[in-house]
């Protein structure tokens, strides 16, 4: 397959970019920067220097690919609602332009605020809530109804590795500038984790064989305590950890506060079956007890 990929020279996009091709496909990647064009030439991949912003752009490169993997995002988290208007207009123009023709379209999105106070399943469908872009999932799925191939890949909030720049390393950075590494109240909170490369080949094995309209869990374990989290970092870095009230939880760790405070558990057994995928790389924890987290 030739699979055109969005966001391919970050986190999860250079691991999926380079499953797809050790995996014998093509791949396209989206590149907006030298830098990230040189990145994902690296890799192994072709460039198309653009921006997710370029709706046409995205629809010829939709329609020219076999299948598209669409990872690109702002995640800066004080502009949420201009970056899921973007995100939607560049899901729209892929759909575009694989109307008709059968071919996946995988869209990342993530488990807060899907199902709240309960163990999150595949057939819980995206509830518009939360996250802006539980929405924009939405709109995806129904590309189903125009011949298309949708499928959606929820990912675990901790999406761990070397390299990894995301809610892990910020927990890490944050237990250092302090000296201390916190949770909120008792701990008890859970974090669904999954590796990066796990993450990856869940991505290859969606494109090449779920049908449309699939919801899937890359998710690897369904809930680290918070508790255990922390008290992982406190190794790491040889700090004290301790327990702080929720009401504090914003003035230790700023915004992340209130997502490391979620209960969020959620389950990827379906996923499991109907792909066959088999999380075999480090466990979140397994992980905290390396190195790179603290460098």
């Amino acid at each position: 397959m030739h699979v055109f990929v969005t966001g391919a020279s970050g986190w999860i996009g250079s691991a999926t970019v380079t499953e797809l091709i050790n995996a014998g496909h093509r791949v396209t990647g989206l590149a907006r920067s030298d830098t990230a064009a040189d990145r994902v030439a690296a890799l192994g991949a072709t460039v198309l220097r653009g921006t997710i912003d370029d709706p046409e752009l995205l629809r010829s490169a939709a329609a020219a690919a076999d299948g598209v993997v669409h990872l690109g995002y702002n995640h800066d988290f004080t502009r949420m609602a201009a970056a899921a208007a973007t995100d939607r207009a560049a899901i729209e123009a892929l759909g575009a332009g694989l109307d008709g023709t059968g071919r996946p379209l995988l869209i990342a999105s993530g488990v807060f605020g899907v199902a709240p106070g309960k163990v999150l399943t595949e057939q819980d469908a995206p509830a518009g809530q939360g996250h802006p872009r539980q929405e924009n999932a939405q709109v995806a799925l129904t590309f189903a109804d125009r011949g298309g191939r949708p499928l959606i890949a929820r990912f675990a909030p901790t999406v761990h590795g070397t390299g990894d720049y995301g809610f892990t390393r910020m927990l890490a950075q944050t237990a250092k500038t302090k000296g201390v590494s916190a949770y909120v109240g008792d701990g008890a909170t859970r974090w669904p984790a999954v590796h990066v490369k796990d993450a990856a080949a869940l991505v290859r094995l969606a494109v090449e064989e779920a049908p449309a309209g699939t919801i899937l869990h890359a998710i690897a374990e369904e809930g680290i305590r918070s508790r255990d989290i922390a008290e992982a970092i406190g190794r790491g870095l040889a700090v004290p950890v301790r327990s702080i009230p929720a009401g504090e939880a914003d003035e230790h760790f700023g915004w992340l506060g209130r997502v490391f405070a979620t209960d969020a558990p959620a389950s990827s057994e379906a996923t499991r079956r109907l792909l066959g995928w088999k999380p075999t790389h480090p466990t979140l924890l397994e992980d905290l007890a390396a190195d790179h987290y603290y460098a």
